[in-house]
């Protein structure tokens, strides 16, 4: 089975302004990979209508899981609920159980902008919210929650457990990673693509890098432990053999591999 594309579409006006600073992205990334799950890209757009709706047009028609946070309160630049709809060509259909959530916290004080929270894509159903009751909702693999992160971790979380859980690889990605030193990342250009083309299942990353006049390399590869392994090994002897470094002594062990003794 291949890996779920999971995505993070994050909203708000007060994070391009840099009024406040984004902390869903770290608390999603985390709770993903203890399942074993790692966020492929990750949306950051304001709180225009147009904007917003155009991006959920786009996100719509991947084959993705997609976590929304914020613009799902009761004042007018709160457009996650409108845009989505619009995106999917669906009516804004006020959702009984979350009015029922609503009046039961709030009394005749969910009339009449409370409310307004329920009106939601048609075919919604509703996130737990575990901090103050009023709920989240989710809507074709679009999950979409408050922009508190005090409120939108465990939501997120309970979505994670409840709809992605079974998703998640029976081994969970490994990553090694090792830097050499005394050597331009263009050198190594060739052997990289070997690599990619031998080991389609693997993610390699090259990180470039330089202490004084002295560049140096941070190369990884990500992937299942069995492979991840092999492919480590190989490229440690194919920087030797290949003469890109002068000897073991040139090789820093990062992650993944122990320090050889020479």
């Amino acid at each position: 089975m291949a890996d779920p594309e999971i995505g993070a579409v994050i909203i708000g006006d007060e994070l391009l302004s840099g009024k406040r600073r984004d902390r869903h992205q770290a608390a999603l990334i985390a709770a993903l990979a203890e399942r074993g799950l790692e966020l492929a890209w990750v949306r950051i757009v304001g709180d225009d209508a147009g904007l917003l709706t155009a991006t959920f047009r786009e996100t719509t028609r991947r084959d993705a899981w997609v976590f929304s946070f914020g613009g799902i309160g009761a004042t007018p630049d709160d457009r996650t609920r409108a845009c989505l709809a619009r995106a999917l060509g669906r009516p804004l259909v006020r959702h009984p159980e979350f009015v029922a959530l609503l009046e039961a916290r709030f009394g005749t004080e969910a009339y009449p902008n409370r409310v307004l929270m329920a009106d939601l894509p048609q075919g919604s159903g509703l996130i737990p919210n575990p901090v103050n009751g009023v709920p989240g909702f989710h809507c074709e693999r679009h999950f979409c929650v408050p922009g508190f992160p005090v409120m939108a971790e465990p939501m997120a979380r309970w979505v994670i457990a409840d709809y992605l859980a079974r998703l998640a690889p029976a081994q969970a990605p490994v990553e090694r990673s090792l830097r050499v030193h005394g050597i331009p990342e263009s050198r190594l250009v060739p052997l990289l693509n070997d690599f990619e083309a031998r080991y389609p299942e693997l993610r390699i990353s090259s990180l470039p890098g330089s202490v004084g006049d002295v560049p140096r390399v941070e190369l990884g590869l990500r992937g299942a432990p069995a492979p991840v392994a092999a492919a480590f090994e190989e490229l440690r002897q194919a920087l030797v053999a290949g003469g890109l470094v002068a000897g073991e002594h040139e090789i820093e062990w990062l992650s993944g591999g122990t320090t050889p003794s020479v």
